[in-house]
This record gives C-alpha cells, sequence and structure tokens, in this order.
C-alpha cells in the first residue's frame, strides 16, 4: 500500500468499513473494529488519523509491531490480515489493518465477536453469533438443509410438491427439463432431499395437512374489540404447510378486513381495508424468515380495529436496521429453501423489493407506510387501518376547536444519552410535541420517532391522551 490508496481510504470518511484511530493507543477498540470488518464484508483500521481524516502518524518502533503482533493472536480463527506502515513524515507512519470477506465468520476478539452497523462497532448479539457458527464452512449446516430421517414421502402432499415444479416451469422460473411427475425427482431438483433422505424444509413446505409433526409450523390468528388484546371477537390456530397457512391466513384477512366490493365485469372484486398485496407480501416475508429451528412460538396475525400485526420469531439481516429498512434492496433470506418453494410459485422475489412494495401499496391507498420493528427475538410488521379507532380519533378532531399548546422553542437542558431516555425526559416537559418536532429537534427520522414511541407504549411508560391531533403524550410515573 502506498499513500495515494491511503488518502482514497481516508477520503471515504468512517463508514461500515473504515474506522479512523489517532494512535496505537487505541489500539484494542481498533482490534474490536477490526473483528467486526472480518465478521462482515471486510474493511481498513487506520492508525494514525484523527476521526476527521486529518493524517497524524505517530512513530512505530519494534514494540509497536510486537504489540500489534500480540493483539492479533486473540483472534479465534486467527485472521488473514495484511498490516502496512506507510510512511508520511521522517520518523512517523499511518498504520493501516486491512482484511477481506472470507468464510471462517464468526471471529471473536478477546473471547468476544462484533459486529459493524454503518459506522459504530459493538458486540455482536447472541442470535447472530450462533447463526454465523451454523453457516460457517458448512452451508448443510442450516437447520432447513438439515436431513430428517424419520420424514417419509407420506408425510408429504404430493399434489402440492408437483404443483410447485409446474408452476415454476409455467412462470419461467424453472427450466423446462425440471417438470416431472415423479415426486421424489421433484424433491431432488428443488435440493429438498439428499441420499434419499428428505430434509426439514420438505416439510415445513410440503406437509399433509393434519400431519405436521413439528410444533413451530404453527399460525396464530385473532380479531381483537378495539386497540388492545383484552377481548378477541374471533381466535384461530392453524397447524400446516406453509402454503396452508398462507392460504388460510389471507382468509381470515378476508373474514375480519372485508370494506367494499366493486364488480368489474362478471366479477365482483373485494377490497380490503389494508391492500391484499401488501397484506400477502407481509405474511410471506414471516413465513420464509421465521427462525424455524427455534420451536416454541408461532407466526402470528392479530387484527385491531386501528392496526394488523404480523410477527415472526427471528431478526432483521445483517446490516438491516429499523431506520434503513424502507431503503434496502437487498434480500437476504433467512431460510433460502424454503424461500425458493415461493420463488417457484411467483410468491416471492429475490430482489429485495417487498418492502418497497408493501410500502407502496399502503401510500397509494392513504394509509401511512407500515412500520416494520426487530425486537430481541421478534421481527413485526404493522399495518395501520382507516377504519374504526382511527376513524373515531378523526371525528374527535373535528369536534374539537383546541389546538395544541404552543410547541417549546427549544429541547430542555440536559437531556440524557440514550433516545428512549430523551423521548421520556421532552414528554414530560411537554406532551403536546409533535413527531415532526420530535424529529427536527432530535435529529432522527420520523420513522424511528414512531418507533420507539410504540416501544413506550408496548412498555408501559407513556400513554396517548385524547385524539391523534389534538391530544398529548403522558409519562407514566
Amino acid at each position: 500500500m502506498n499513500i495515494e490508496i491511503l488518502k482514497h481510504i481516508i477520503s471515504r470518511s468512517e463508514s461500515d468499513s473504515v474506522e479512523f484511530k489517532r494512535s496505537t493507543g487505541q489500539l484494542e477498540r481498533g482490534m474490536e473494529t477490526l473483528c467486526a470488518f472480518l465478521n462482515g464484508d471486510g474493511g481498513f483500521v487506520v492508525l494514525g488519523v484523527d476521526d476527521d481524516g486529518n493524517i497524524i502518524g505517530q512513530q512505530v518502533a519494534d514494540a509497536t509491531k510486537r504489540q500489534i503482533a500480540e493483539c492479533l493472536r486473540q483472534f479465534e480463527p486467527f485472521p488473514l490480515v495484511d498490516v502496512d506502515y506507510i510512511a508520511v513524515d521522517e520518523d512517523k507512519y499511518v498504520i493501516v489493518l486491512s482484511v477481506a470477506n472470507n468464510r471462517e465468520k464468526p471471529y471473536v476478539y478477546k473471547g468476544r465477536p462484533y459486529v459493524r452497523v454503518e459506522s459504530t462497532t459493538s458486540r455482536m448479539p447472541q442470535h447472530q453469533y450462533d447463526n454465523m457458527l451454523l453457516f460457517r464452512n458448512q452451508p448443510l449446516g442450516r437447520w432447513e438443509m438439515q436431513l430428517n430421517s424419520n420424514l417419509k414421502l407420506s408425510d408429504l402432499d404430493e399434489e402440492e410438491v408437483l404443483r410447485t415444479i409446474r408452476l415454476g416451469v409455467e412462470k419461467g422460473r424453472l427450466p423446462e427439463v425440471a417438470f416431472s411427475n415423479d415426486v421424489k425427482d421433484a424433491l431432488v431438483r428443488m435440493n429438498l432431499m439428499r441420499d434419499g433422505q428428505q430434509t426439514n424444509a420438505a416439510y415445513v413446505l410440503y406437509a399433509k395437512s393434519g400431519n405436521v409433526d413439528y410444533p413451530q409450523c404453527l399460525l396464530r390468528m385473532a380479531r381483537f374489540a378495539g386497540k388492545t388484546k383484552e377481548v378477541f371477537i374471533d381466535n384461530r390456530q392453524v397447524e400446516g404447510n406453509v402454503f396452508r397457512m398462507l392460504e388460510e391466513a389471507m382468509q381470515f384477512c378476508f373474514k375480519h378486513l372485508s370494506l367494499s366490493g366493486e364488480v368489474k365485469g362478471l366479477i365482483r372484486e373485494e377490497r380490503l381495508s389494508i391492500p391484499y398485496k401488501a397484506l400477502r407480501e407481509a405474511m410471506v416475508n414471516a413465513l420464509c424468515h421465521r427462525e424455524y429451528q427455534t420451536v416454541g412460538g408461532s407466526i402470528g396475525l392479530a387484527i385491531y380495529d386501528d392496526r394488523v400485526e404480523i410477527s415472526n420469531i427471528g431478526h432483521f439481516p445483517t446490516k438491516i436496521n429499523m431506520d434503513n429498512i424502507s431503503e434496502t434492496v437487498l434480500s437476504v433470506p433467512y431460510n433460502p429453501l424454503i424461500s425458493k418453494g415461493f420463488y417457484y410459485r411467483e410468491m416471492f422475489e429475490n430482489w429485495g423489493r417487498g418492502i418497497r412494495l408493501m410500502i407502496d401499496e399502503c401510500t397509494a391507498a392513504g394509509l401511512p407506510e407500515p412500520l416494520f420493528v426487530s425486537s430481541e427475538y421478534m421481527v413485526t410488521t404493522t399495518f395501520y387501518r382507516k377504519e374504526d379507532g382511527i376513524l373515531q380519533d378523526k371525528l374527535q378532531d373535528k369536534l374539537q376547536d383546541k389546538l395544541p399548546d404552543k410547541l417549546p422553542d427549544k429541547l430542555p437542558d440536559k437531556l440524557p444519552d440514550k433516545l428512549p431516555d430523551k423521548l421520556l425526559f421532552v414528554l414530560k416537559e411537554n406532551g403536546k410535541v409533535t413527531i415532526d418536532w420530535l424529529s427536527n429537534a432530535l435529529g432522527v427520522s420520523e420513522k424511528t420517532i414512531r418507533i420507539y414511541l410504540k416501544q413506550l407504549v408496548e412498555k408501559g411508560r407513556i400513554v396517548r391522551i385524547g385524539a391523534r391531533k389534538n391530544g398529548y403524550w403522558k409519562v407514566k410515573e
């Protein structure tokens, strides 16, 4: 590496692949970031450059090189790291530690794994570390790829298997040579059978109705009265393959979300209070991305007066978070084999367009954008409705002439460090503030504000009093 390459790296500023440190005095934090780069797509830790990208340099002695070598020995597995010393002055150097993307991840530094999100390094969550271990060097280690010697062909719905092959060929997603009326051949072509044994994915995709031995293949559906879970109007559980669960979920939506019908030609077209395509996409996502190795729990479909929530056990993929999920075009199916079953039937795209589709469908229908939240063990998609609770609030708005109190000119002094605590602090001072005001004042997106307000409500820390326009937030003591 030479000075020109160094300047090019520095010009990119700190990011998900570049980190600046003033000197080896910050070597520990630099090594944690290097670990994060090893667990990601690679990157550069540059020692001798300040946070603003100014080259400072430092002296390099034999002790410096021994210190770096000793730190590198603290990695497991031992990484391939390029260490370059670039002269920037008569007796000063910039040290560049660079690593490439590789298949040995996850790496740990001093027994701890790290992950990089944008320009921040943090401890890797346990579930992410476990998943990386599962994938290391052996893709067959994925739960969906594992063979189950107890499964028989008679456990599968053969018509569903052959239907997938037929639809895949018809829609051009499988070559014509793949067409077969032999179930075993079809399973082999879809990588759902090896050495005469079926994979777990085969069962999740095609288990016969009423013949499901996997407790994780469960869908819970409920229509609640009002906006809480205190009273339900309808409550159902469905066990079966993913295609049956999808069909049952959409029927449940038509039962409880129908708004009106329009006759086009000889066909009556039912319209839902939330667009059908958006709901189906969210259900397909939940079925494709569920962590099926987690036996407990279920996929959930909850319908309230003001919203619909679809949830599954799992997490956002690495580098996708609540702030950037609407812009991402990255497709990272947690269960590639199960996802392909939907893809062959033209129910799932491999181009990361699903999130955008849900947002666009809701926007076109005059609805708010859906909310995507990843908690410790659950991913939830929330769609907001135009009826019941929301219409009630709009009616209250029309009946009230009272305007909100004047918004504060500035934030209160001595704000806490974390955003949830900041929100509580501000709302305690003035609960009449708007999401738009909070977004501008705190320098984060309105979507982020909504996410954390929702979490604070769910945790019982705040409550909304009154209508949407003229109401206010009350902090619970």
